[in-house]
């Protein structure tokens, strides 16, 4: 049984005609019925907007203003979502299959758990396959799963609408680590898909500042679980990454 949850899928953009065409079409083509699709664009200055008159049918809600940066346009799109669950799929982003979202929630049926989580591919802007993301979903996903770093790509964390915050501004580049924190804390059913659910453009904005995200994913970790286990953490961490090398 396939259910009839609707899912809000937010894609957020700017100037980002050559990847956000790649977006909209993944979404266009998914074949579950109950998607609420949400656009958040930055009043973009190139072509995008040819693209948001061809999709036009498949997108609910189109908001084109300036922002204050990625975070205050995906409050944006917290802000109007009406679905029982939340998604970002930013552009370049796209779902794996057209039928990721029909497995989804065929596996939740009349369930309704707080996170649905899963797998994610990295593709470069052709689409090709790199490789799987080297950090993989656990079985158990709890607050405590992120001291190991962010086991789940946030593209990949599909949280139910009523638990989630919005986005912490004063962060820049890690404000999603925390926002999946937060919702974690309050979250006691989570359910692994056991699914590769999005095909994840490898060169973000994280990507390109991996010195100021680091800095800053170190502060958003004291913040949630303290000095002391954070230190242990990156320790940790290092030492995984010695040994993957």
């Amino acid at each position: 049984m396939q259910g009839t949850k609707r899912i809000s899928v937010v894609t957020i953009c700017y100037n980002a005609y050559e990847e956000l065409q790649h977006t909209l079409k993944s979404v266009a083509v998914q074949d579950y019925p109950h998607i609420e699709y949400i656009v958040v664009d930055g009043a973009s200055k190139d072509d995008s907007h040819k693209l948001f008159e061809e999709y036009r049918a498949h997108i609910d809600v189109l908001i084109s203003e300036p922002d204050n940066g990625i975070y205050d346009a995906m409050n944006k799109g917290i802000k109007v979502a009406t679905g029982d669950y939340i998604c970002f799929m930013n552009a370049g982003d796209t779902f794996h299959s057209p039928i990721t979202l029909s497995k989804v929630f065929a596996q939740v049926g009349d369930n309704s758990p707080d996170i649905i989580y899963g797998e994610t591919d990295l593709v470069d802007v052709q689409r090709n396959f790199i490789r799987h993301r080297r950090l993989s979903a656990p079985q158990t996903l709890t607050k405590e799963s992120f001291l190991r770093g962010m086991l789940v790509c946030h593209q990949s964390f599909y949280p139910r609408r009523d638990l989630v915050p919005l986005y912490n501004l004063s962060y820049r580049f890690s404000s999603d680590y925390d926002w999946c924190i937060r919702i974690l804390e309050k979250s006691r059913h989570n359910h692994n898909a056991h699914l590769v659910l999005t095909d994840y453009l490898s060169e973000g904005v994280t990507t390109q500042n991996h010195r100021a995200s680091l800095l800053e994913r170190f502060h958003v970790m004291r913040r949630h679980y303290g000095f002391t286990r954070t230190l242990l953490s990156h320790l940790y961490i290092f030492i995984r990454s010695l040994i993957k090398r």
